[in-house]
C-alpha cells in the first residue's frame, strides 16, 4: 500500500510518482544535490588552506608581492589589479546568465542566445586569464635562494625593494650539464637547471655590497617595529618581511643550497612551499569547474540556436546550467577573499 499524507480533504499519494519535491523538477533537484556536495568539497579545501596558513602565518607569502603582473605592462607593479579584473569579469558573466534565464522565461530565443554567448565569452576570458596568471607564477620574476636549512631568502636593495637575480649574478666559467635519464647515474634525472648556479649568485652578491637578504619572517605594524619600518619606506604598509644586516646576509648566502626561480609543487621563490601547493590545487580545481561550465554552456547555446528548447516550449536547461554557473562564481568569491585578500 502506498503511503498517503492527508492535506485537508484530499489524500495525496507521496510515493506514487509524478510529484515535484519543493516545487522543483527532478533535473533541478539533482543539480542542487551536486552543488551542495561540491560546495562541501571546496569548503574542505579552503579549510585546509586556512589551517595551514594559520600554522605558518609568520612566513606565509604576501599576496600583494606575488600577484603583481598585468598584461602588456611589463615591469610595472600592479598588485592584485588583474586578479580583481578577472573577478569582475566572472561576476559580470553571472549577470549575463541571469539575463539569459530571464529571457528564457519570456520565450525570447534570440536574447537567450545573445546572453549565453556573452556568458561563454566571459568564462573563456577568465580561464585564459587564469592560465596567464599560472604562467607568471610558475616562471617567477625575481628569483630566490633556498638555504641548506630549507629557508627561502630573497634579495633587496637598501630601500627594501626586491632585486632580480639577473641584476647582480656573475657569469662564471662553469660547465653545467642537465642530468637526464640517459646521462645520469642509475638513470636518474633532475629538474631543469636554473639560469644561474649557486656559485654565480654568491659571487654576484659579494660583488654588490649594497645588497641585503630578506627572509620569510613577517613583521606586522607593532610599536616594536615602527623604527625599523621608518628606515625602510619601500615596505608593505601593513606587514613586511625581515631584512638582515649585511653581515647576517652574507652568512645566509654562504649557506645557499638551491637557486629557486618561480614556483612548482616542490618549492617556490615566494616563501612557504604549501602556498604554491594550495595555489595550484585550489585555483586549478576551480578553473576546471569554470572550463567545464564553458563547455556545458556552449552545448546549451547550440541547442538554443537550433531551436531545441523553443520546440519544447521550455528553457529549463538554461536555468539548470545557470545554477551551476552561479555556484562557480560564488566559489571564486570565497577563493578570491581567502587566497588573495585576507
Amino acid at each position: 500500500m502506498g503511503a498517503t499524507v492527508t492535506t485537508g480533504k484530499n489524500n495525496e499519494n507521496v510515493w506514487g510518482g509524478g510529484n515535484e519535491p519543493m516545487g522543483a523538477s527532478y533535473g533541478k533537484l539533482m543539480m542542487w544535490f551536486f552543488i551542495v556536495s561540491d560546495a562541501l568539497t571546496f569548503t574542505g579545501f579552503l579549510a585546509a588552506y586556512g589551517f595551514s596558513r594559520f600554522k605558518f602565518i609568520d612566513n606565509w607569502p604576501i599576496a600583494d608581492e606575488v600577484f603583481t603582473h598585468f598584461p602588456f605592462m611589463h615591469g610595472v607593479e600592479a598588485p592584485m589589479y588583474y586578479v580583481a579584473l578577472m573577478t569582475f569579469i566572472l561576476i559580470f558573466s553571472s549577470v549575463t546568465m541571469v539575463l539569459a534565464v530571464d529571457a528564457g522565461h519570456q520565450m525570447k530565443q534570440k536574447k537567450v542566445a545573445f546572453y549565453m554567448l556573452l556568458t561563454i565569452v566571459g568564462g573563456l576570458i577568465f580561464v585564459g586569464s587564469q592560465a596567464w596568471e599560472w604562467k607568471n607564477f610558475i616562471k617567477g620574476e625575481h628569483g630566490a635562494i633556498e638555504t641548506k636549512g630549507g629557508s627561502i631568502i630573497q634579495f633587496v636593495d637598501a630601500k627594501g625593494e626586491r632585486v632580480k637575480l639577473a641584476d647582480f649574478a656573475v657569469e662564471l666559467p662553469e660547465d653545467r650539464e642537465q642530468l637526464t635519464p640517459s646521462k645520469g647515474r642509475w638513470f636518474m634525472s633532475e629538474p631543469t637547471l636554473p639560469t644561474y648556479s649557486v656559485a654565480e649568485i654568491q659571487a654576484g652578491f659579494k660583488a654588490h655590497p649594497e645588497l641585503l637578504v630578506r627572509t620569510e619572517k613577517i613583521y606586522r605594524d607593532t610599536k616594536e617595529d615602527q623604527a625599523n619600518k621608518a628606515l625602510q619606506p619601500g615596505l608593505n604598509k601593513n606587514k613586511h618581511r625581515e631584512i638582515l644586516t649585511r653581515a647576517a646576509s652574507e652568512t645566509m648566502v654562504s649557506n645557499a643550497a638551491i637557486v629557486v626561480e618561480g614556483a612548482n609543487l616542490e618549492r617556490n621563490e615566494y616563501g612557504s612551499k604549501l602556498f604554491a601547493d594550495f595555489f595550484f590545487f585550489i585555483t586549478g580545481f576551480h578553473g576546471f569547474h569554470v572550463f567545464s561550465g564553458v563547455v556545458i554552456n556552449f552545448i546549451i547555446f547550440l541547442n538554443v540556436v537550433l531551436g531545441t528548447y523553443e520546440k519544447r516550449r521550455n528553457y529549463e536547461m538554461v536555468e539548470k546550467v545557470g545554477l551551476y554557473w552561479h555556484f562557480v562564481d560564488l566559489v571564486w568569491v570565497f577563493v578570491f577573499t581567502f587566497f588573495y585578500l585576507v
